[in-house]
């Protein structure tokens, strides 16, 4: 069964929400950072990405930038720009984008949870990105950003978040990219835990690295703690709860940096090529290619009696295409291939070829969450960079301290 923790929130004055918060840190390169922050002291930026208050030629990886990055959560709390709650609650989380809305739950969970496989994951986590998150929270002994998760949809749970909106937000605004982010503020707090805890199982959606890391800090802190009780704050992260419907993928799509020269009479001789091809794919099992200028659309095989994972089209292009053609048989870590969020169009993919960073883009069919949770269900993993999810969620609303 599946558990919420009510927490001690910190969070701004809603007259300020607009000046803190700000983009999740793995959205954005460090310049971007630094350019989205300028002249915004309190920005939250300055917590998650502490690298963009030190020398620019640091290493992001340099003890300072942790150290940092807790000497400026520790200063928006020590001036009230961030207050805590008085008593533990959960929150109604609304994000609204291109007139849909999409509304969760916004509390802890258990890291027991996670290590019990109650909360799924889909994708491997990197120990070099693992390390680096759980040394942030470590130093900054707390949880800066929650994590994107989702379950099989309940009519209990919406009813439960229907009745608990009907009063007016605590914030509710506009950020820069035309997301409208509402909160509310629950204190019954009970009628959600219940019914949580007939949800058999949780799926994680974007934060693979945040729950591994969270799960690896609750371990230091309770290597550290002769008193450990299981109740202390560093065995629950905080994570947005979303009913699968209100999910939504975009594409994840591919840049190869180096080709051969023949490499379009290559795909030709292995592929039925479709000139003058939509930059983005219609239906699943179809690719969009952009090289030498030109956009054209093929449709990938797909393996005989295939499982879950084999019927993604990110498997097949890696199957049929990525490897042996190109080489690349470990897309995780070969330096030839880049991922291009869908977020970013695919103008972006063109920009990248014809500018010579890239010397070829593919532009994906969207994963289903369907597909999510049929390989989560199986135990099974996905490719890497399977799933882009948005809206993303803001990051500064609620802080989780321990």
């Amino acid at each position: 069964m599946a558990h919420l923790h009510p927490f001690k929130a910190w969070r701004p004055a809603p007259e300020n929400v607009e000046e803190i918060a700000c983009v999740p840190y793995d959205v954005i390169n460090v310049n971007e950072a630094r350019t989205l922050a300028k002249g915004k002291p309190n920005s939250f930026l300055h917590v998650i990405r502490p690298e963009i208050d030190l020398p620019e030629d640091i290493d992001p990886y340099d003890g300072a930038v942790y150290e940092k990055g807790a000497e400026n959560l520790s200063q928006l709390l020590s001036d009230n720009i961030l207050q805590q709650e008085e008593e533990p609650c959960i929150y109604i989380y609304r994000l609204i984008w291109k007139g849909s809305p999409q509304t969760g739950i916004f509390s802890c969970v258990p890291v027991q949870d996670y290590n019990d496989e109650v909360i799924l994951k889909h994708e491997l986590t990197r120990p070099k990105k693992e390390d680096d998150r759980t040394r942030h929270i470590t130093t900054q002994q707390a949880h800066a950003e929650p994590v994107m998760i989702t379950f099989k949809d309940d009519d209990k749970i919406q009813q439960l978040i229907e009745g608990a909106v009907q009063e007016d937000p605590l914030y509710d605004f506009v950020a820069s990219d035309g997301v409208t982010h509402q909160l509310w503020k629950v204190q019954k707090t009970t009628p959600f835990e219940e019914v949580f805890e007939d949800i058999p199982k949780l799926y994680i959606a974007d934060g693979h690295h945040r729950c591994k890391s969270a799960s690896r800090a609750a371990a230091e802190e309770r290597g550290k703690n002769d008193n450990h009780t299981g109740t202390e704050e560093y065995n629950f992260f905080p994570a947005v709860v979303f009913p699968m419907s209100d999910m939504r993928i975009l594409s994840y799509n591919r840049i190869v940096h180096d080709i051969p020269d023949d490499f379009l009479s290559q795909l030709g001789e292995r592929f039925e090529l479709r000139k003058d091809a939509d930059p983005k794919p219609s239906q699943k099992g179809d690719l969009s290619i952009y090289i030498d200028g030109a956009w054209y659309g093929t449709t990938l095989p797909v393996t005989e009696n295939p499982n879950s994972v084999e019927k993604l089209d990110v498997h097949r292009l890696q199957e049929f295409l990525l490897d042996p053609m190109l080489d690349i048989t470990d897309p995780r870590r070969d330096k030839n291939i880049s991922f291009v969020g869908g977020i970013r169009g695919t103008g972006e993919l063109e920009r990248l070829v014809d500018e010579g960073e890239a010397g070829m883009a593919i532009s994906m069919y969207p994963t289903s969450i369907e597909e999510l949770i049929e390989v989560s269900d199986e135990g099974l993993l996905m490719p890497p960079k399977s799933t882009w999810f948005e809206p993303k969620l803001r990051s500064g609303l609620l802080v989780h301290t321990f």
